[in-house]
This record gives C-alpha cells, sequence and structure tokens, in this order.
C-alpha cells in the first residue's frame, strides 16, 4: 500500500512539474512581443515605394500650383489695367508694384510689363519656384511668347 502511495504521489508530482514546464514554456513564448526583422524590412520597403510614388506627383502639383498663381496674377493685371486706361485714357507700362497703379501681384511672382499704348499692353509673369514663365497681350501689343492669341493667358508647357 505504501508503494500505491508513493507512486501516486511520485506521478502528481512528475504532472505537476510538467504542467509548470508547460506553462514556463507558453509564459515565455507569450511575453515575446514585438516585431521580427524580417517583417520591418517588409513595411520599410513597402514605405519606400509608395513615398517613390508620391513625392514625383507631389512636385508636379506644386508647379502647377505656381502656374495657376501665375495665371490669376496676369488676369488680375488685366482687370487694373481696363481700370487704369478708363482713368487716365493710356494703359500703365511701368514697374509693378507701384503707388500709381493699384495693383500689387502675389509673393513670388514678378510681373514685367513690356508694352503699353494707348491702344494695348503686353506683360509677362515668372515665379520663383518654377522655370514657366505665363504671359498675356490685349489690342495693338505685339504678341509676347508664349501667348499666341490676344486677351489670352498661356504658360509654358
Amino acid at each position: 500500500m505504501r508503494d500505491d502511495i508513493r507512486q501516486d504521489l511520485t506521478t502528481q508530482a512528475r504532472g505537476a512539474a510538467r504542467a509548470t514546464l508547460v506553462s514556463a514554456r507558453r509564459a515565455r513564448l507569450g511575453s515575446r512581443a514585438g516585431f521580427t526583422l524580417i517583417e520591418l524590412l517588409i513595411v520599410v520597403v513597402i514605405i519606400g515605394i509608395l513615398a517613390s510614388i508620391a513625392i514625383p506627383k507631389f512636385g508636379s502639383t506644386k508647379e502647377r500650383a505656381y502656374v495657376s498663381k501665375m495665371k490669376s496674377d496676369i488676369r488680375n493685371l488685366a482687370t487694373a489695367q481696363e481700370s487704369y486706361l478708363g482713368d487716365n485714357q493710356i494703359y500703365y507700362g511701368g514697374a509693378v508694384p507701384s503707388a500709381l497703379f493699384q495693383y500689387n501681384p502675389s509673393s513670388g511672382t514678378t510681373i514685367t510689363i513690356v508694352e503699353a499704348t494707348a491702344g494695348g499692353w503686353s506683360a509677362s509673369a515668372s515665379y520663383v519656384g518654377t522655370t514657366k514663365t505665363c504671359a498675356l497681350f490685349y489690342g495693338s501689343a505685339a504678341p509676347l511668347a508664349p501667348a499666341t492669341a490676344e486677351g489670352l493667358v498661356t504658360c509654358d508647357p
């Protein structure tokens, strides 16, 4: 009978030891939180691919914004020129901005009035962030590249 009890106690002790080993192994595996090096490298590669797609698109978006700004400034110049013509019977032909001319271009935009007479005017716009230029001519003024049609703001392609 003592042997039976001893065998039961030994079996119980072995079972408890096995349970302790299994739970210790599970605890070790469960406490191993985080990502593997391969997983992190895959994420970095995916971010790199997305960045290589997005950055060129962002660059062209900025350039389109600069061109839109120049077009808007030229259109505003046309309105100011018509107002000046109404007051002075001649288009304004001086420097921009000026105290004599009620027009100020956007910051970074340079407006150059090339020709101004009582019969017409021509001007071009450039912006600090791009090599493109926009131009407009009106009336008897000579066409100014890239403008080819009177009254139509045209920019470099």
